[in-house]
Protein backbone atom coordinates (compact mmCIF):
# COMPACT_ATOMS: atom_id res chain seq x y z
CA UNK A 1 0.00 0.00 0.00
CA UNK A 2 1.37 3.76 -0.79
CA UNK A 3 0.57 6.54 1.70
CA UNK A 4 -0.43 9.57 0.31
CA UNK A 5 1.71 12.86 1.61
CA UNK A 6 -0.46 15.34 2.71
CA UNK A 7 -2.76 18.22 1.14
CA UNK A 8 -4.02 21.85 1.35
CA UNK A 9 -7.37 19.47 1.62
CA UNK A 10 -5.88 17.24 4.44
CA UNK A 11 -5.33 20.50 6.33
CA UNK A 12 -8.57 21.84 5.72
CA UNK A 13 -10.83 19.01 6.50
CA UNK A 14 -8.27 18.57 9.68
CA UNK A 15 -8.70 22.18 11.15
CA UNK A 16 -12.51 21.58 10.74
CA UNK A 17 -12.33 18.71 12.82
CA UNK A 18 -10.53 20.42 15.58
CA UNK A 19 -13.29 22.80 14.96
CA UNK A 20 -16.16 21.00 16.02
CA UNK A 21 -13.96 19.74 18.72
CA UNK A 22 -14.71 22.79 20.60
CA UNK A 23 -18.05 21.62 20.79
CA UNK A 24 -17.48 19.04 22.61
CA UNK A 25 -19.07 19.20 26.24
CA UNK A 26 -15.92 19.54 28.44
CA UNK A 27 -15.59 16.43 30.18
CA UNK A 28 -13.01 15.62 33.34
CA UNK A 29 -12.80 11.46 31.84
CA UNK A 30 -12.71 11.97 28.25
CA UNK A 31 -11.27 14.18 25.30
CA UNK A 32 -12.69 16.53 23.54
CA UNK A 33 -12.38 15.37 19.80
CA UNK A 34 -13.87 16.60 16.21
CA UNK A 35 -14.27 13.87 13.18
CA UNK A 36 -15.33 14.66 9.55
CA UNK A 37 -15.67 11.94 7.01
CA UNK A 38 -14.95 13.21 3.41
CA UNK A 39 -15.26 11.21 0.16
CA UNK A 40 -13.43 12.84 -2.74
CA UNK A 41 -13.46 16.16 -1.23
CA UNK A 42 -17.61 15.92 -0.34
CA UNK A 43 -18.19 15.73 3.46
CA UNK A 44 -20.09 12.62 3.88
CA UNK A 45 -20.76 12.98 7.79
CA UNK A 46 -19.29 14.71 10.74
CA UNK A 47 -19.51 14.44 14.62
CA UNK A 48 -17.69 15.39 17.94
CA UNK A 49 -17.74 14.09 21.32
CA UNK A 50 -20.79 13.71 23.70
CA UNK A 51 -22.69 15.55 20.99
CA UNK A 52 -25.35 13.08 21.14
CA UNK A 53 -24.63 10.89 23.80
CA UNK A 54 -22.05 10.81 26.84
CA UNK A 55 -20.18 8.02 25.93
CA UNK A 56 -19.73 7.74 21.98
CA UNK A 57 -16.85 9.09 20.44
CA UNK A 58 -16.90 11.58 17.39
CA UNK A 59 -15.41 8.96 14.85
CA UNK A 60 -18.47 6.49 16.12
CA UNK A 61 -21.20 9.03 15.93
CA UNK A 62 -19.61 10.43 12.27
CA UNK A 63 -19.53 6.64 11.11
CA UNK A 64 -23.10 5.88 12.91
CA UNK A 65 -24.63 8.80 10.77
CA UNK A 66 -22.78 7.95 7.46
CA UNK A 67 -24.09 4.27 7.77
CA UNK A 68 -27.85 5.35 9.17
CA UNK A 69 -27.96 7.58 6.01
CA UNK A 70 -26.92 4.49 3.49
CA UNK A 71 -23.60 5.91 2.33
CA UNK A 72 -20.68 3.45 1.83
CA UNK A 73 -17.75 4.42 3.92
CA UNK A 74 -15.92 2.00 1.67
CA UNK A 75 -12.38 4.42 0.41
CA UNK A 76 -13.29 7.56 2.64
CA UNK A 77 -10.77 9.80 4.49
CA UNK A 78 -11.65 10.25 8.04
CA UNK A 79 -10.32 13.11 9.46
CA UNK A 80 -10.17 13.23 13.88
CA UNK A 81 -8.72 15.71 15.63
CA UNK A 82 -6.88 13.11 17.98
CA UNK A 83 -5.58 9.67 17.06
CA UNK A 84 -8.95 7.46 17.12
CA UNK A 85 -8.59 4.85 20.09
CA UNK A 86 -7.78 1.39 19.85
CA UNK A 87 -9.30 0.54 23.42
CA UNK A 88 -11.90 1.43 25.44
CA UNK A 89 -12.44 0.61 28.90
CA UNK A 90 -16.30 1.75 28.73
CA UNK A 91 -16.68 -2.24 26.99
CA UNK A 92 -18.26 -0.27 24.05
CA UNK A 93 -15.91 -1.00 20.61
CA UNK A 94 -13.00 1.03 19.82
CA UNK A 95 -13.34 3.31 17.10
CA UNK A 96 -10.43 1.76 15.18
CA UNK A 97 -12.70 -1.40 14.50
CA UNK A 98 -15.37 0.61 13.38
CA UNK A 99 -12.99 2.42 10.87
CA UNK A 100 -11.81 -1.27 9.70
CA UNK A 101 -15.09 -2.55 9.76
CA UNK A 102 -16.68 0.45 7.77
CA UNK A 103 -13.91 -0.09 5.07
CA UNK A 104 -12.21 3.78 5.55
CA UNK A 105 -8.97 4.15 3.84
CA UNK A 106 -7.19 6.52 5.17
CA UNK A 107 -7.33 8.46 8.38
CA UNK A 108 -5.72 12.04 9.20
CA UNK A 109 -5.30 12.61 12.68
CA UNK A 110 -3.79 15.56 14.79
CA UNK A 111 -2.36 14.56 18.17
CA UNK A 112 -1.65 11.53 19.40
CA UNK A 113 -3.66 10.10 21.95
CA UNK A 114 -2.07 10.43 25.49
CA UNK A 115 -1.87 7.79 27.96
CA UNK A 116 -4.18 9.77 30.21
CA UNK A 117 -7.02 7.44 29.94
CA UNK A 118 -5.79 3.95 28.19
CA UNK A 119 -2.53 3.33 26.79
CA UNK A 120 -4.51 3.12 23.44
CA UNK A 121 -2.41 2.59 20.05
CA UNK A 122 -5.01 3.49 17.38
CA UNK A 123 -2.55 4.69 14.78
CA UNK A 124 -0.12 1.36 15.02
CA UNK A 125 -3.34 -0.92 14.69
CA UNK A 126 -4.94 0.99 11.80
CA UNK A 127 -1.78 1.06 9.74
CA UNK A 128 -1.70 -2.94 10.66
CA UNK A 129 -4.98 -3.20 9.42
CA UNK A 130 -3.77 -1.43 5.83
CA UNK A 131 -5.15 1.96 6.58
CA UNK A 132 -3.07 5.02 5.34
CA UNK A 133 -2.62 6.78 8.49
CA UNK A 134 -1.23 10.32 8.71
CA UNK A 135 -0.22 12.42 11.65
CA UNK A 136 -0.23 16.52 11.18
CA UNK A 137 1.35 17.00 13.97
CA UNK A 138 1.67 20.69 12.93
CA UNK A 139 -2.33 21.08 14.37
CA UNK A 140 -1.74 19.32 17.61
CA UNK A 141 -1.25 22.27 19.66
CA UNK A 142 -4.88 23.31 19.01
CA UNK A 143 -6.22 19.88 19.90
CA UNK A 144 -4.05 20.42 23.19
CA UNK A 145 -5.33 24.11 23.85
CA UNK A 146 -8.87 22.24 23.19
CA UNK A 147 -8.21 19.81 25.85
CA UNK A 148 -6.83 22.04 28.39
CA UNK A 149 -9.33 21.51 31.04
CA UNK A 150 -7.47 18.03 30.95
CA UNK A 151 -4.18 17.05 32.65
CA UNK A 152 -2.36 16.56 29.68
CA UNK A 153 0.70 14.40 30.13
CA UNK A 154 2.09 12.15 27.87
CA UNK A 155 4.47 10.75 30.52
CA UNK A 156 2.16 10.03 32.85
CA UNK A 157 0.47 5.65 33.00
CA UNK A 158 -3.37 5.43 32.17
CA UNK A 159 -5.61 5.66 35.18
CA UNK A 160 -7.19 1.76 35.42
CA UNK A 161 -10.65 3.31 35.49
CA UNK A 162 -10.87 5.82 32.73
CA UNK A 163 -13.17 5.70 29.47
Amino acid sequence: MTFSPPTADDRRFLWEAVDLSRRCPPSTTAFSVGAVIVREGDVVSTGFSREERDDEHAEELAIRRAEAAGRSLHGCTLYSSLEPCSVRKSGRRACCDRIIEAGIARVVYASAEPPLFVSGQGAARLRASGVDVLQLEELAGAVRRVNAHLPWDEGRPAKPDGE
